[in-house]
């Protein structure tokens, strides 16, 4: 008999962390586009 109770769990994790390191990746490639949207928005409000 094997017990497979955690393997859902496990999975769930992995697909999580997959997930944040793609956004971690993006949030690096992307910091410039990201501060000249706020930075606009920021120059908009004011």
């Amino acid at each position: 008999m094997h017990d497979d109770s955690g393997q859902g769990l496990v999975e769930y994790a992995l697909i999580i962390a997959v997930i944040a390191v793609a956004v971690i990746v993006a949030l690096v490639f992307l910091r410039d586009q990201i501060s000249n949207i706020f930075s606009d928005i920021g120059n908009n409000l004011t």
